[in-house]
């Protein structure tokens, strides 16, 4: 299925509507990529007719797009390698993907979920499963309609491997995309998983009609929880106020079109989570995120009020005007958490 006449130096593992715009970027830039979906019939409408209709709709991709649904075919000599595939599943693609990695290649993810009872981020798992070592995280404020529509939007790669953010940088960065490089991939990892938690938060406030100040209030005590949480484990705290934390924060909690923002408002509807997530047909990453947070704030004795809050709503515990009075009756603080000076 895949052409034959040039062979990819990029393949991107996941045909999401993430993983299709990563690969579209870079396919947009004039470099042939190699996109690999799970299934066969996905893979052929985005080989021959360029769309990938159930997650960007009729946005038209690159024709520098190739597409197979052969995971060894897209692994296999591309010296640069995208994951970008629901945390749920992370392992199991890596798992399958190790046998055709090699250690030379550059491997980079962007997935912004950690792992369920291991409490593992993805640049872990990538390095559990193969034998990658040069491994990066593509993160940022990145709403994947807005970035296939060429409007302006930046990126940040965090990498321990200079090479890594220099390769990816050359192939992501054009006129109508800044790229960010960071040292910081804990932290980078950490904001991008952490923010979708508050982002569900988000979605309740605006479709309560509750008001700009609350929401700007959310967002500022969401960025102390998601600081506290990442700095634990080994964080950069001043990673937390760039283009990964805030940014990224930011408009997670602001855009329409960011997932867990809809999962807010859908729960502000009186929607049933379940039911509503099938509806969504997209993981949305922030309520299997929740319950692994509040876990890990809880085993290094982290203080993570909004985090607890928004578990026991996702779980069920809390309906959402309980959830809404109990973080409004919460004991006075200090602003500035003295754990991050």
């Amino acid at each position: 299925m895949a052409k034959k006449k040039t062979k990819p130096r990029v393949a991107v593992l996941g045909a999401g509507s993430w993983g299709s715009t990563v690969a579209h970027l870079i396919a947009r830039n004039g470099h042939p990529v190699l996109l690999w979906c799970r299934r066969k019939e996905q893979a052929q409408e985005v080989h021959n007719r360029h769309t990938n209709e159930r997650y960007l709709g009729d946005l038209k991709l690159s024709e520098n797009i190739s597409a197979t649904h052969v995971l060894a075919e897209a692994v296999g000599g591309a010296s640069l390698l995208f994951i970008i595939v629901p945390a749920k599943a992370f392992r199991s693609v890596c798992a399958e993907a190790a046998p055709f990695i090699e250690p030379d290649q550059l491997v980079v993810h962007g997935t912004k979920g950690l792992e369920h009872q291991s409490f593992k981020r993805m640049s872990q798992i990538i390095a559990e499963e193969s034998c990658a070592r040069q491994i990066g995280v593509l993160s940022g404020p990145n709403i994947a309609r807005e970035i296939c529509m060429d409007l302006p939007a930046g990126v940040v790669i965090a990498s321990r491997f200079p090479r890594v953010q220099k390769v990816v940088e050359e192939f992501v960065i054009s006129e109508r995309m800044r790229v960010y490089a960071n040292k910081d991939v804990v932290g980078v990892e950490m904001a991008g998983a952490l923010k979708n938690i508050v982002a569900i938060g988000a979605g309740i406030i605006s479709e309560l009609g509750l008001g700009e100040n609350v929401r700007s209030l959310l967002i500022t005590r969401g960025l102390s929880e998601m600081a506290r949480i990442g700095v634990a484990l080994g964080a950069d705290p001043m990673t937390f106020s760039g283009v990964a934390g805030m940014g990224d924060l930011i408009v997670t909690c602001m855009s329409p079109h960011s997932r867990n923002f809809r999962v807010g408002v859908a729960l502000a509807q009186g929607k049933k989570l379940d039911k509503y997530l099938k509806e969504l047909g997209m993981v949305a990453e922030g309520v299997h995120t929740a319950g692994i947070a509040w876990d890990m704030a809880q085993q290094h004795g982290i203080d993570a009020p909004l985090v607890a809050c928004m578990c026991k709503l996702l779980e069920g515990s809390y309906s959402v005007p309980e959830a809404i009075a109990h973080l409004m009756r919460l004991s006075s603080r200090h602003d500035i958490d003295q754990a991050l000076r």
